[in-house]
C-alpha cells in the first residue's frame, strides 16, 4: 500500500534545490512530471487530495507519445512487461454486425508501441510506489506576485501556508487549481450527453488478445479494451438511457443489437452485474491558456479529454516531458518564460488531438437507425490511417523536447 510523506518532510529534501516546487496532483501527468524533475536533480513537493489507497481506476490505451518518456524515466521495459501490445480494432455498427476489423500496425506500428494497461500498473510503473506524496492535500488558495507563488495547502485538514517558485497543476478534469487561476469564462466543457460503466471481464483467450473492440449502436456503445489478464469493459449511451441503470440498460442494449459475439455479450453481463460500477460522463474540458505567470497546468487540468480516441494519457505523459525539460534548463529568474514556452509547444499539439476525440465522439455516439445506418455505411469505406490522420501527423511530428 502506498504510504504518505507529509508535506513538512518533502519541503526538508528540497531545501538545498535551486528552485521550490510545487506538484498538485499525484495522478499519472502530475506523477510523470515529479519523477522527470527529480531525474534532474529537483524535489518537487507533491500533494494528492485522494487517500494512498483510492481507486487507481480504469483501463488506458497508450499510444507511441509515451515511449520516449519511458525511456527517459528507464522504465520501458517494465512498461512492456505491465501492457498488452494492441494489434487489431474491430469495428460493430447499429446491428451489432462487423464494419471493419482495422490493422493498428498498420496504422500506427511504425511510430512505436500501442499498448494496453490498467491506470494502476502504469502509476507503478512510473515510481508512485517509491515517489514522496503527500496525501489528503489539497490546495484552497493560491497568489502570486512576480517573483513567487503563495500558496494554501490544507493537510488533512491542517492549513499550511507556503511560497514556491513555480506551481503545477496536474489535478484533473475538476482541477481545483484551474478553478482558482482562471475565471470560469476562460474554460470550455464540451459535453456529449453520453455516459456508461466500466467494469472487468477475464482475459481473452489467444484469437482476441491485443483487440480492441467497439459496437457502435443506435443509442448505445460498447468497448472492450485488453490489459495485462483482463479485460476493461465500457457500456454506456444517453443519460437519459443510463439512468435506468447498469443492469436494466444492458439489457435494452442485448435486445437492440441483433448481433453480439461472446466478447461482446459478456462485457453486458459485466456492467449488468456490477451495480456499483463506477459511471463515466462522457465530457471534456478545455482551459483557454496554460500558464499564467509562475502557474501552469498538466494534463486533465489543462485539456481532459473524452476517451474515444484513446489518446489523452499519452498525451498528457508528453506534456509533462516538455513541461519538465523546460523548468529543468531554466533559472528561478525564467520560469515564467519557461512555462510559456511549454504552453506554446504543446498546447496546439494537445488541442488537435482533443478535436480528434470530440470528432469521433460525434460518431461513435450517435442514435436513431436512420442516421447510424448512414453512418455505418460510410465508415465502412473510412481506412484506420484517415480516422487516426491528425494523431498520425502528431506522431510524425512529435516534439524535439520527447524524442
Amino acid at each position: 500500500m502506498r504510504t504518505t510523506t507529509d508535506v513538512a518532510t518533502q519541503l526538508r529534501l528540497a531545501r538545498e534545490d535551486p528552485m521550490r516546487l510545487l506538484i498538485i496532483g499525484a495522478g499519472v501527468a502530475g506523477v510523470t512530471v515529479a519523477r522527470l524533475l527529480r531525474a534532474r536533480g529537483l524535489h518537487p513537493l507533491l500533494v494528492e487530495r485522494a487517500d494512498p489507497g483510492g481507486e487507481d481506476g480504469y483501463m488506458l490505451g497508450l499510444m507511441p507519445f509515451v515511449d520516449p518518456v519511458l525511456r527517459e524515466l528507464g522504465v520501458h521495459d517494465r512498461y512492456l512487461e505491465s501492457s498488452v501490445g494492441m494489434h487489431r480494432y474491430s469495428l460493430h455498427g447499429a446491428s451489432g454486425t462487423t464494419l471493419k476489423d482495422y490493422s493498428l500496425d498498420e496504422a500506427i506500428g511504425r511510430f512505436g508501441h500501442y499498448r494496453g494497461i490498467e491506470r494502476g500498473r502504469l502509476l507503478d510503473v512510473l515510481g508512485i510506489g517509491t515517489t514522496p506524496v503527500a496525501y489528503r492535500t489539497a490546495i484552497t488558495a493560491l497568489h502570486q506576485e512576480t517573483d513567487r507563488v503563495h500558496v494554501t495547502l490544507t493537510e488533512q485538514g491542517r492549513p499550511i501556508d507556503l511560497e514556491f517558485d513555480a506551481v503545477i497543476a496536474a489535478d484533473g478534469l475538476r482541477s481545483a487549481t484551474r478553478s482558482l487561476l482562471l475565471d470560469p469564462g476562460r474554460v470550455h466543457a464540451y459535453d456529449t450527453g453520453w455516459g456508461g460503466w466500466v467494469a472487468w471481464t477475464e482475459a481473452d483467450d489467444d484469437a482476441d488478445a491485443g483487440r480492441y473492440e467497439e459496437v457502435w449502436g443506435a443509442g448505445s456503445f460498447i468497448g472492450l479494451y485488453p490489459v495485462l489478464d483482463r479485460v476493461g469493459v465500457f457500456v454506456g449511451g444517453p443519460h437519459e438511457a443510463t439512468a435506468e441503470g447498469p443492469a436494466a440498460f444492458a439489457e435494452r442494449v442485448r435486445r437492440t443489437l441483433r448481433t453480439l459475439d461472446g466478447r461482446c455479450v459478456r462485457a453486458l453481463r459485466a456492467v449488468a452485474g456490477t451495480p456499483d460500477a463506477y459511471y463515466w460522463n462522457m465530457s471534456d474540458v478545455r482551459a483557454s491558456s496554460w500558464t499564467t505567470g509562475r502557474v501552469a497546468l498538466l494534463g486533465d487540468a489543462a485539456a481532459g479529454f473524452l476517451p474515444t480516441a484513446g489518446v489523452g494519457a499519452a498525451m498528457a505523459m508528453e506534456s509533462a516531458a516538455v513541461l519538465a525539460g523546460k523548468l529543468g534548463t531554466s533559472g528561478t529568474a525564467s520560469i515564467p518564460s519557461a512555462l510559456s514556452a511549454y504552453e506554446r509547444v504543446q498546447r496546439p499539439r494537445v488541442e488537435t488531438a482533443q478535436n480528434n476525440s470530440r470528432q469521433l465522439a460525434r460518431l461513435m455516439f450517435r442514435r436513431g437507425r436512420l442516421i447510424t445506418t448512414a453512418r455505418d455505411t460510410v465508415t465502412r469505406f473510412v481506412g484506420v490511417n484517415t480516422a487516426l490522420g491528425p494523431i498520425r501527423t502528431l506522431l510524425a511530428q512529435r516534439s524535439p523536447s520527447t524524442s
